[in-house]
Order: structure tokens, then sequence, then C-alpha cells
């Protein structure tokens, strides 16, 4: 299922009506960490059945405590969730608690067979009743990539050799005989994907909304959250100590925390320091996921330490792109656009929130990022529209990058409530640096 038609919303209808219907008890949900936070959201949102779910973050120790803790409850669908690193390091734990319906979601995480998390999952998914895997993208570079996962979901279709799968659907040649140079018996090989799964495209899910929000998370490391928590105690003391507070004083204090969020310390100096790369790692897998999708993607950030950093990302990548800041010639602007919308090898187009909020159209592409934020709704929603405008054919899906515990979760929820921050703060200041 394609980003935005719902496949968590389907994966948990699914494993609700198996709890009323007496078949599951428990299920255990595999996620890249940025999304394992989103999933006790999830439910709480859509599930009309008792449950209880639990996010496993933090020290491993920790997450297998918290599951040998946790007492079986049959009038209740008990959900436990972590991110698929995690997996092999919580294997035995997860099997003593044995749950009746294991979910990959973003499956695509376990497509290389040799991997530890693959194994680990091959290895859980043979003690469970159930197995669903969700994912948008189940190849993004050959076919090949379809073994690991249907040997976790259900290894009958392709069996458990992948020397024998690959014998049977691609032809070897280069050194000593072992690179795939080709692949054959295509045709057999979709019949048998196809007959346990089923795939639904924005283009054919007519009743979505015209676009939709996705959340992703990360966390801080420990060094760079001591740095923030010092720098919001130190803003707060000044603010407090000072004879007016005014809304300009308070969004010049929040300016520096979304620098920080985003991974970037501006000294007194003048220097520019990476303090933290959690989001930025975020941001390289977010693309990832979403190219090998064959999207196009507009990517915005506030600060220019950021666009520098998302530069390096896809040049790491190797994916064409364009970009418009305030450094950009006016002269070269549009055709950093046309290339964008005409060029089918400019995957991405980068844009700087205050630069490219107005007067240029992106409809080459129906999914943007925000990698940052600034405090203004009006900018906000004109990023928006460079994507959802007249021409654009597909439903839209707005990516929010945000670092947990930081003034990024504040500033997306004065957004989505139609609010300028500088509303906001007038109002509560200090609870936004909480």
């Amino acid at each position: 299922m394609e980003q935005g038609t719902g496949k968590t919303l389907t994966a948990i209808a699914v494993s609700g009506r198996g709890f009323l219907n007496g078949m599951i008890k428990r299920a255990f949900v595999f996620a890249p960490a940025s999304v394992v936070p989103v999933w006790p959201m999830e439910y709480e949102k859509h599930a009309d059945f008792p449950h209880e779910v639990v996010a496993l973050e933090g020290p491993v120790k920790k997450r297998i405590e918290t599951l040998a803790k946790w007492e079986p409850n049959p009038n209740v669908l008990q959900v436990a969730c972590t991110n698929y690193e995690a997996s092999w390091r919580m294997e035995q734990a997860i099997m003593k608690w044995k749950p009746d319906l294991i979910i990959c979601d973003e499956s695509q995480r376990i497509k290389t067979p040799g991997a530890k998390q693959s194994r680990s999952l091959h290895k859980l998914g043979r003690g469970a009743k159930y197995k669903m895997i969700l994912t948008g993208t189940p190849i993004s570079n050959n076919p090949l990539e379809f073994f690991s996962q249907y040997k976790f979901l259900a290894p009958h279709i392709f069996g458990n050799s992948f020397t024998a799968f690959r014998n049977r659907y691609a032809v070897m040649g280069g050194f000593e005989g072992r690179e795939v140079v080709g692949y054959r018996n295509l045709p057999e090989l979709m019949r048998k994907a196809h007959s346990i799964a089923y795939r639904v495209t924005k283009e054919e899910a007519l009743d979505l909304p015209e676009w939709t929000d996705q959340v992703l998370y990360c966390n801080l490391e420990p060094a760079a959250q001591r740095v923030y928590k010092k720098l919001a105690k130190e803003s707060v003391a000044e603010l407090a100590s000072g004879e007016y507070v005014t809304a300009t004083n308070v969004l010049s204090k929040l300016l520096r925390l979304s620098q920080l969020a985003g991974g970037f310390m501006n000294h007194e100096d003048g220097r520019i320091e990476q303090v933290s790369k959690a989001k930025i790692n975020l941001l390289a897998d977010t693309l990832e996921d979403t190219l090998a999708a064959g999207k196009k993607v507009v990517i915005f950030a506030r600060f220019l330490a950021e666009i520098e950093a998302i530069k390096g990302v896809m040049e790491k990548q190797g994916v064409g792109y364009e970009w418009i800041t305030g450094a950009a010639p006016m002269e070269e602007r549009g055709d950093r656009v046309r290339k964008f919308q005409n060029d089918p090898e400019c995957k991405v187009f980068l844009a700087q929130i205050q630069t490219a909020g107005l007067g240029i159209t992106l409809t080459a592409a129906d999914t943007a990022i925000f990698y940052s934020l600034d405090f203004s709704y009006a900018n906000y929603e004109q990023c928006k529209a460079r994507i959802h405008r007249l021409g654009q054919k597909n439903t839209c899906t707005y990516i929010h990058l945000l670092a947990r515990g930081t003034v990024d979760e504040k500033v997306l929820k004065a957004l989505q409530e139609k609010k300028n921050m500088a509303d906001q703060v007038v109002d509560d200041w200090r609870s936004v640096f909480e």
C-alpha cells in the first residue's frame, strides 16, 4: 500500500478483528525507529476495541524487563512495538512473550536475507500464528528483495533457500558467475507474490482525502539532549529576569532551540557546530524509502546549515536534485524549477522555507518532507501549496520530521491549529520551553 493509503489503519483493523474473534491476544509490531512512537497514537485514534499498546524504546535491558513484567490480560489486545535493530537483541524475550500476531511495518527493512534483523524476524515468524508485512515498496532495487520478506511472512511461497530462489529467478554471470546480470521467470514470481498480497496505489484510492499528514520522530543523542535542556533552562531564566517578555524576545530564544533540534548550534563567535545527527539520519532513511517508491520529493528546511547537510545526504545517495535558498540567483530559479518538473533524473527539490514558499509550482512531486519548520502559519501553508495546487493529480503527503522532547512538537501543534508561534508564546511562553 502506497504511502498515505492506510497501511497502519488496515493493520489495526485486522488485529482488532482477530482479537474480537478470539484469535489474537497479543501482537508485536516491528517498525523503523522513527515510526515506533506513532503506533500507540494510531491505536488510540482508530481502535474501537479494548487495547493496551506500549512502544518499547530506550535501553534494551529495560525493554526486555517491560515485556517480562507485562501480565496477560484476556480482556484487552496487548500490543508491543519496537524497532528492527532491536529484534535480534530481544529475540528470546519476544519468544517468551508469545505474540500471536507479528506485524512488520515498512518490511523492506528485512529485505537482506543475511542481515541480523532479517534472520531474527525469520526465526520469530516461525513461532507466530499470524503475520503481516506492510510496505509501499516491497522491492526498491531488484525482484530478489521479495525473498527475505516472504521467508518471514510465508516461507512456503518461495522456500527457505535464497540460493535456490536466486537460481530460479536470476541470471548469473560476471566474475566467477557470482553477479546477477538479469532476471527470468518474473511473471511466475509476481503471481506467487500476489497470491497472498494485495496492492493499493494513491491513484486507485479515490476516497482518499486531498492530503495526509505523517509525523516521524527521532531522539537527540544524550549529549545533544543535555545541550538542548541547558539552553532551554538558560532561556527561561533570561526571559524571567527581564522587565518585559515580548513575543520577539521569546521567538529569538526558540530560534536557537529550533536550530538545535535540527542538529546545529550557532556559537556567539559565528561558528555553526553540528551537535546531533539524529534528524539528518532520519531524513536519509525517509528519503531512501520514499524515492524507492518511484516518487519525486520536495524537502523544506529553515536553516542554511540544514540545507547543506541535506545536500550531503543526496550526494551520498547519488540522488539528482535542485535547490533554492536566498543565495540562489533569481535568474536561475525558474530553470531549476523547470528541471525538477520535467527531468525524470531530478528526483528531489530542496527549498528553504522563507524563499520557496511563494510563486513556484512543484507538482511533479506529491510528497513533501518538512525537515524543519519556521514559526509562521502563512509560510507553512504556502509551502504545502507548492505541491497541492492546480496540476496535481494525486493525493499529497506531508511528512514532518520531529526531534522528540523539543520545540519541534510545539511548533507543529501550533501550525496544525492554524496559529502562528508568535500568538502561542504570548499566551503561555513558559510552556513552550518545557
